[in-house]
């Protein structure tokens, strides 16, 4: 009897051991303390704590903030057109006989160009010449020889090709921004790559009726052979042009509940400020800042969306847009 109490009394030794070990290891997974000095157990001040929550660093896209030059533009299409052009007409009635010219063939003023003959059964008359008016490049020749014409039919249109203009016009709510010597750039489908300098000539004082529109007339600032009559222009017209200012790119701007601000990075380089700021031009995915930024600061562009005034943050990627729009 005393084997067998002794044997009891053993085994509830060593199952109370093993319950006190299950307890500790338990307790020192689920609820022991952070070691001193650890992050966990660091409160604000670099002191020990038991209740402080580790902070969230978000991962953010930062710029260097540049001064530059930025210009707000309407876009339009228009026609390259000669700035003057006539159409020749002769002075009898009658049958065209001859052109003596072909189109794109140069003449000058007062060169015959073709002859008209006003014979009628019974009457036989000598050929009326057709003279050019004007000194220019044939660009048309409406009629063929053998057609009876009038004196109010051209047989001829004569240009000036090496005065060129662009013809184009804007909708009615633009018509407030536009003026004379207006800056704008001119595009080419035949020369991919290139833009070409003009200037706004001529502001029609009235409107079209039908369509709504302003008409505008443009003339490149340099001679080009290249140009030619006719030719389709995609043309920016510069209504406002900065130089000097804050430019950031677009994506850096935040806007809620009424309100316009910028995530700049602090000092430390871990945290960041909400920058309240005034925005001007913007277009393009570039944007002037106007108040509450200043050159050479460094501005969220990416990840922004869940900061706030403070907010932890670690950079990935640091870019200079200004250097990449230099290269471009």
């Amino acid at each position: 009897m005393n084997a067998r109490k002794e044997k009891r009394s053993t085994r509830g030794v060593v199952l109370a051991i093993a319950a006190s070990l299950a307890i500790a290891v338990s307790l020192a997974g689920c609820g022991g303390r952070p070691e001193a000095g650890s992050d966990a157990a660091a409160g604000p001040n670099g002191q020990n704590g038991e209740n402080e929550v580790t902070r969230t660093a978000f991962a953010v896209n930062t710029t260097v903030v540049r001064e530059g030059a930025i210009a707000d533009y309407i876009r339009v299409n228009g026609d390259v057109h000669p700035v003057s052009s006539v159409d020749v007409l002769p002075d009898v009635p009658g049958e065209l006989r001859r052109l003596h010219v072909r189109v794109g063939e140069r003449v000058q003023v007062d060169q015959v160009i073709g002859e008209v003959d006003r014979s009628r059964p019974g009457q036989t008359f000598a050929p009326s010449p057709v003279r050019a008016t004007i000194s220019g490049t044939v660009i048309a020749l409406p009629v063929s020889v053998g057609s009876m014409v009038g004196t109010g039919s051209p047989i001829a249109r004569i240009a000036r090709t090496d005065e060129l203009e662009i013809r184009t016009a804007v909708a009615e709510r633009f018509v407030s921004r536009m003026s004379l010597g207006m800056p704008a750039t001119v595009q080419f489908d035949a020369f991919p790559g290139e833009t070409f300098a003009a200037r706004v000539t001529e502001v029609s004082p009235v409107l079209d009726t039908q369509t709504r529109t302003l008409g505008l007339k443009l003339t490149l600032s340099g001679r080009d052979a290249r140009i030619k009559p006719g030719m389709f222009a995609k043309i920016q017209l510069i209504t406002q042009r900065r130089e000097g200012v804050v430019v950031v790119p677009s994506t850096t701007i935040v806007r809620r509940m009424g309100e316009t601000f910028i995530f700049v990075l602090r000092d430390d380089s871990e945290h960041v400020e909400r920058r309240q700021v005034r925005v001007g031009i913007e277009i393009d995915g570039r944007a002037e800042i106007v108040e509450g930024l200043r050159e050479g600061e460094e501005a969220v562009y990416q990840g922004q969306s869940l900061l706030e005034d403070g907010a932890l943050v670690r950079v990935i990627e640091r870019r200079d847009f200004t250097d990449e729009r230099s290269r471009s």
